[in-house]
């Protein structure tokens, strides 16, 4: 199992965070805190009208305080789960949202990478996680 000592799961995940922030667009909420790939990806399952359990986790963690902690957190927790290609795929399956997060550039905008992505992710559901949470 690939635990948190391992190299390859901070290559990784750092990877993802890249990918997941490439290209995406500044918004800010209301009190002017900028958003990030964590507010993509709660919107994006909500709007599935998903429940999500990696979401209800990571938002009771009170340690966690900016977007890019808690889209960490929720990277680990749906890596651990065998639920991060499940869960992206969720929310990449509306145009619509994609364009209002993503600018042109981004892999997840050409239907050809984002399958490719998508597939290499759904791969790692093979792989053991044994991370802390």
């Amino acid at each position: 199992p690939v635990t948190d000592g391992s190299r390859e799961l901070h290559s990784l995940c750092a990877q993802l965070e890249f990918l997941l922030q490439f290209d995406l667009k500044e918004k800010r909420s209301f009190f002017g805190q900028r958003k990030d790939y964590w507010d993509f990806l709660c919107q994006g399952l909500a709007r599935r009208r998903q429940e999500h359990e990696g979401v209800r986790f990571v938002t009771s963690l009170d340690k966690l305080k900016t977007p890019v902690g808690r889209g960490r957190a929720f990277l680990r927790y749906c890596l651990v789960h065998r639920q991060l290609a499940e869960s992206l795929q969720l929310c990449l399956l509306d145009p619509e949202s994609l364009c209002e997060w993503y600018y042109a550039r981004s892999p997840f905008l050409n239907p050809q990478r984002r399958a490719e992505i998508l597939g290499s992710l759904y791969e790692l559901d093979g792989v053991t996680f044994h991370l802390a949470l």
